[in-house]
């Protein structure tokens, strides 16, 4: 390591910039956010730093001398004169005092790194100018996941510093409430500026550290989407990031919990298909007994916690245990696998409603209004319907829909192993078995390309009569049963 971080304290301290133009005031617009004392000399001044009024600012019009840098801690040579700004740093040099020279870093004893300002938490990359680009590039990726209100949470902790410190006498419970307080649900309260919510969480916290009860926990349900790692939100990489326990669906795309804390508990929760898994009373129980332990939970679901995610009685049983609880939204499965392949699921003059129905039921056969989703004009996306696609098929088709109805079926929507088949009402159940669909798979009804001006994806598979018809293969068993039964759906 050549160069050395540190943070320089500028607090009422002088600053020169010795320049007037564009590289002068890139530095001054940083340095603008410090509490420093700030001159500018330069014989040229743009209008940019005339009209910048900071209050803190004083402009020498005129060449540089070396008694500019009586009293300066800090200088920047950023004129654009090459030899002006060597003879700057020479006598800054001379002095011992810290200078940079902008774009000279030959020049330079000291280099600027890439920052990210959530005052007063700042992070600075450097790349020892090797490349400064990639720092830019680490830079992007931390202010994205760092909330733009990050440095809030700092400044109200702070400011609670000695309430905390007064109420906890014990080290180690203090702690425990700092760990429960800024990576909870106080944090969560101050970031979306919810004081009363802050208030209660920071009363609750208080009462539990003074009865040496454990800091209060909380459950987090988060959608992680359709399984696609990088279509996870902001928010739920946060929540993965200060989860102390991770309860996972079988639906997570393992990738997902990359994003988590190496040392989060994991707790399998998976639900198998007709196949052993974790009652919803026990997945109960696991939130809350983990939630009470003072445990920070990540509930972790697939798609949207509120879409067939039985979040809700989640959320009721948690609410009952007295523990804080809040759901992350995550894109739908309906939504991210129709845009994988670019299947619009509305149209402004044609298709005006799309809804979202189960294909499995604890209790048996699913029973849905079938004669209001075979009405012309519906359209609609069936989940977990791929070991009931003969059952949909006959309810729809003895309700009155046309047996062309379009459907596009979806397996492992958005990940590699992603599969999309198109065929027709008739022959849905035939399709996802000649096919090989096993699922998890989103089937889409009452939807095609063309309604939408688009032709379907090469890497779209047909099944169907259509597909004879247009003079192409026909898939054995599927095309052939169902020659002469109507037009064909548009593709």
């Amino acid at each position: 390591m050549r160069y050395f971080p540190i943070f320089f304290d500028l607090d009422g301290r002088d600053v020169l910039i010795a320049g007037g133009g564009e590289k002068a005031l890139q530095k001054l617009r940083l340095l603008a956010k410090t509490t420093a004392r700030l001159r500018i000399v330069a014989e040229d001044v743009s209008a940019d730093i005339a009209a910048a009024g900071i209050p803190t600012l004083e402009i020498a019009r005129r060449s540089f001398v070396d008694s500019d840098l009586d009293g300066v801690a800090l200088v920047f040579a950023a004129s654009d004169d090459a030899s002006l700004d060597a003879r700057v740093a020479a006598a800054a040099r001379a002095r011992g005092l810290p200078v940079n020279v902008v774009d000279g870093p030959g020049e330079s004893n000291f280099i600027m790194p890439a920052i990210v300002d959530r005052d007063p938490i700042v992070v600075a990359i450097g790349s020892e100018g090797a490349a400064p680009i990639l720092a830019r590039e680490i830079k992007a990726k931390i202010e994205s996941w760092l909330p733009a209100r990050f440095g809030r949470v700092a400044q109200r902790a702070q400011a609670l510093r000695s309430r905390v410190q007064g109420a906890i006498a014990d080290p180690v419970v203090r702690r425990r409430t700092w760990e429960a307080l800024l990576q909870g649900l106080w944090r969560n309260a101050v970031l979306a500026d919810d004081a009363d919510t802050a208030e209660r969480e920071l009363s609750r916290q208080l009462d539990a550290a003074r009865a040496q009860a454990q800091p209060v926990g909380s459950v987090a349900l988060i959608g992680c989407g359709p399984g696609e790692p990088d279509l996870i939100t902001l928010k739920a990489q946060q929540h993965l990031q200060a989860a102390d326990v991770l309860v996972v669906d079988r639906l997570v795309n393992p990738a997902i919990l990359e994003y988590a804390r190496r040392d989060a508990i994991r707790i399998d929760v998976g639900k198998e298909p007709e196949g052993d898994s974790a009652l919803q009373e026990d997945i109960n129980r696991i939130l809350v007994r983990e939630a009470l332990k003072g445990q920070r939970v990540a509930r972790l679901k697939g798609g949207d916690a509120f879409v067939f995610g039985r979040a809700a009685e989640e959320m009721a049983a948690v609410r009952a245990a007295g523990v804080p609880v809040q759901v992350v939204p995550g894109i739908t499965a309906a939504h991210a696998c129709a845009a994988s392949v670019g299947l619009p699921v509305t149209l402004r003059t044609k298709v005006r409603q799309f809804a979202v129905v189960t294909g499995a039921s604890a209790d048996g056969p699913v029973d849905l209004d079938w004669p209001a989703l075979a009405q012309p004009g519906q359209a609609f996306a069936i989940y977990m319907g791929v070991r009931t696609a003969q059952h949909f098929r006959d309810k729809l088709l003895s309700a009155g829909a046309a047996p062309q109805t379009p459907v596009v079926i979806v397996e492992n929507g958005t990940l590699a192993s992603e599969r999309g088949v198109a065929t027709e009402l008739a022959s849905l159940a035939q399709a996802v078995t000649e096919a090989g669909i096993r699922g998890p798979a989103v089937i889409f009804v009452g939807l095609d390309w063309a309604s939408a001006g688009l032709s379907r994806p090469d890497k779209v598979e047909v099944y169907g009569m259509h597909r004879a018809r247009e003079g192409e293969p026909a898939k054995a068993g599927v095309a052939a049963a169902h020659a002469g039964q109507g037009r064909a759906p548009r593709w």
